[in-house]
């Protein structure tokens, strides 16, 4: 049954209020589910050759079906991590034949078919998003009917429209408005913590950032400080490394600059640059925990900047997902605002995916003095090993300057108080099957932004990925609230002695939302599309597929 309620307006808002359209075709979950198959399972593998020649330098050498719920991971070297990567929403298991189907359309891309406590049901672009409990979920079914998504980029209007009862929860409520929602008995202020990372981006591919004296002169001339104290809750600090210091091995080695003005002006004058020089600001004006009001921010630094350094900034507002895409592409010729938010809790999440990933070109060539640490670092379980490749590759993050890490921000989800479950995710993923809206048959959630796309294995976007854990189910799971891996499709991933192969168990019964019943092979297809380019189905919206090179090393080469 579907709640309605009426239109808002706020701020020149339309807060989307209305019972949603039935889409013109039926969406997956309302057609009819796909005959059982009569043929016995035929487990396949990947590569269908044989195993993948480690020389190739990424972490996987094979995935196969043992058999109709087994799989066996084999890989090139040990991963410490493995569970938590794996935990991951980009690496979601999607039905095979759904994939064959609907990658090449991209009906995958609105559409996603997936085994979680909700399913797709309309889309109304630039509106709502509206999901519907799942009745056949394997686990606990969800606490609402229906699951509604919203968005506003104003956090004003995302907290007026909580006060007024339109909405049962919101993201990132501004820095300002914590002590109004703290002190009103309706409302409930849940803090998250601070698992994430804002930097100023450069490409070094592009003049003057070629200069690494430049770049040190950006790193000494920035006072973070003073972007903390302006624009960031309690709770939060200046970044003295690029990964949180909260994070096992997180903080190894020296911390970043001091602001030194006097100090950049001379680096800038050594490399020729006493006058300064012009370049753009780059940011999307949406709200991150890393960055609650990217305006503001923009506007300071461009003071700052114009104050400290004589650098002329030109601020230039871009598309959410035309600003990801093109910062990934190495397309971004002047600074940028960007950040991180944890997806699990280990270097490698951080620095890895920014600073070793073949699909993620934002920086441009990054040094081997920090490549080379950061391999040995993701590949060994000692320690100690790792402690030691941490401290090298922040240092010579330091010392070479790939960007400037600035704050590490606090931030919090605001719920009705009648909303049982509720709770703000570390990293950004709350779960809304375990949120129930009082009586209401409906839980309606406001966030930041509009997702950009649903098929999250080529998403990087915390708003879109936020959406396809409600939808969609990787091997692993993330614990309700916090960080640890706990199953999910799969009973248990066993790992040898040696960390190198992996058993995955899965759970007997599990169905997509069409119907299909999961097996070994939806997961080596889920994988394998994404780790070979050459795969007829490696397409997605983009066909990066960032977190898999960023988090497994290397794609197959294509030759």
């Amino acid at each position: 049954m579907r709640r309605l309620f009426p239109l808002f307006v706020v701020a020149g808002l339309v807060l989307a209020a209305c019972t949603p359209s039935e889409s013109e075709s039926p969406s997956p979950s309302e057609s009819e589910p796909p005959p059982e198959s009569t043929a016995p399972f035929s487990p396949i593998s990947y590569p269908e050759g044989g195993p993948a020649d480690c020389a190739y330098g990424g972490e996987f050498s094979e995935i196969k079906a043992v058999d109709e719920l087994t799989v066996e991971f084999t890989l090139c070297f040990p991963d410490p991590a493995f569970l938590s990567k794996i935990a991951f929403t980009a690496f979601a298991v999607h039905d095979s034949a759904y994939l064959e189907e609907a990658m090449a359309n991209h009906l995958i891309l609105a559409r996603p078919i997936g085994t979680g406590p909700y399913r797709m049901t309309d889309w109304q672009r630039g509106i709502q998003i509206v999901l519907e409990k799942n009745p056949d979920y394997w686990g606990d079914v969800a606490g609402a009917d229906q699951l509604v998504f919203n968005w506003a980029t104003e956090s004003a209007a995302r907290l007026l429209a909580l006060q007024a009862g339109v909405v049962d929860g919101i993201d990132n409520p501004a820095p300002n408005d914590f002590a109004t929602i703290e002190g009103d008995a309706n409302l409930r202020l849940i803090p998250r913590e601070a698992l994430n990372t804002f930097y100023v981006g450069f490409n070094e591919n592009y003049e003057p950032f070629d200069d690494v004296l430049v770049r040190r002169a950006l790193a000494m001339g920035i006072d973070r400080q003073r972007i903390i104290d302006n624009f960031y809750p309690e709770g939060s600090e200046a970044a003295s490394h690029f990964t949180p210091c909260a994070i096992p091995l997180g903080c190894e080695g020296e911390p970043w600059y001091e602001f030194d003005p006097e100090g950049a002006r001379a680096l800038l004058a050594e490399a020729g640059l006493a006058n300064g020089f012009a370049t753009v600001l780059n940011y999307r004006d949406v709200v991150r925990g890393y960055l609650p009001d990217p305006n503001v921010v923009a506007q300071d630094l461009q003071a700052q900047l114009s104050e400290n350094l004589n650098i002329d900034v030109r601020i230039e507002v871009q598309e959410s997902g035309t600003f990801l895409d093109n910062a990934t592409a190495g397309a971004l010729t002047g600074l940028y605002l960007l950040g991180w938010g944890a997806d699990y809790p280990d270097p490698t999440n951080f620095l890895d995916y920014h600073f070793n990933n073949p699909a993620n070109g934002q920086f441009g060539d990054v040094d081997a003095s920090v490549t080379d640490p950061l391999t040995t670092g993701a590949t060994t379980l000692d320690t100690e090993v790792r402690r030691a490749a941490y401290e090298e590759a922040n240092n010579a993050i330091r010392e070479t300057v790939p960007m400037v890490p600035v704050a590490h921000g606090a931030s919090a989800t605001a719920w009705k108080a009648d909303v049982e479950g509720a709770h703000s995710s570390p990293l950004g993923n709350e779960s809304f099957a375990h949120v129930t809206p009082a009586d209401r048959a409906q839980l309606v959630w406001m966030q930041n932004a509009e997702p950009i796309a649903l098929y999250c294995a080529d998403e990087t976007d915390g708003e879109t990925l936020r959406l396809c854990e409600q939808v969609t189910e990787a091997l692993y799971a993330y614990e309700v609230g916090g960080t640890a891996p706990i199953p999910a499709l799969a009973e248990s991933c066993d790992g040898n002695a040696e960390a190198t192969v992996f058993t995955c168990h899965l759970r007997a019964g599990v169905t997509f939302h069409n119907g299909a019943h999961l097996d070994a092979n939806d997961v080596v297809t889920s994988y394998a599309l994404q780790w070979d380019p050459a795969h007829p189905l490696h397409i997605g919206r983009t066909g990066s597929f960032e977190y898999f090179a960023g988090l497994f090393a290397a794609f197959l080469p294509t030759e």
